[in-house]
């Protein structure tokens, strides 16, 4: 949304975005007791790095991967070794962590395939009446 795009014009920074979404971590802090705030952030965490393995190791198989900048040093066993014991870890969390994780996940999809279904500058399709010039 155009809200969280806009930046202060003097410290180059998203200042609404940074109060809206402080408003919303301050409200979760008040009122999700703190040992479930930090499962959730462990499974969303511990999800994010799998998932980043799983990316690099696509991205290497398929040569994809930028030449410069992001390495990975002993690709695929730090990748796979990074998703095992992440897993590891995320399997001994509590089930209520695990199906709150779900639920979140679900309304994440729901939320990002919505607006950007409608929002999204890549899926505007163009008129094949159009004239190229």
């Amino acid at each position: 949304p155009k809200v969280f795009s806009k930046v202060d014009k003097n410290k180059q920074t998203p200042m609404t975005n940074s109060w809206i979404i402080c408003l919303l971590v301050s409200i979760f802090a008040g009122l999700v007791p703190l040992n479930k705030l930090a499962e959730l952030t462990n499974i969303g965490t511990l999800f994010a790095f799998m998932t980043v393995s799983v990316g690099i190791l696509y991205l290497r198989k398929n040569k994809q991967a930028p030449k410069t900048g992001f390495r990975v040093p002993f690709v695929p066993y730090i990748p796979i070794l990074a998703f095992v014991f992440c897993g590891y870890l995320i399997i001994q969390l509590p089930k209520t962590t695990w199906i709150s994780f779900g639920v979140w996940l679900v309304i994440g999809l729901f939320v990002y395939f919505g607006y950007g279904r409608k929002h999204s500058t890549l899926n505007k399709t163009v008129d094949p009446l159009e004239k190229v010039s």
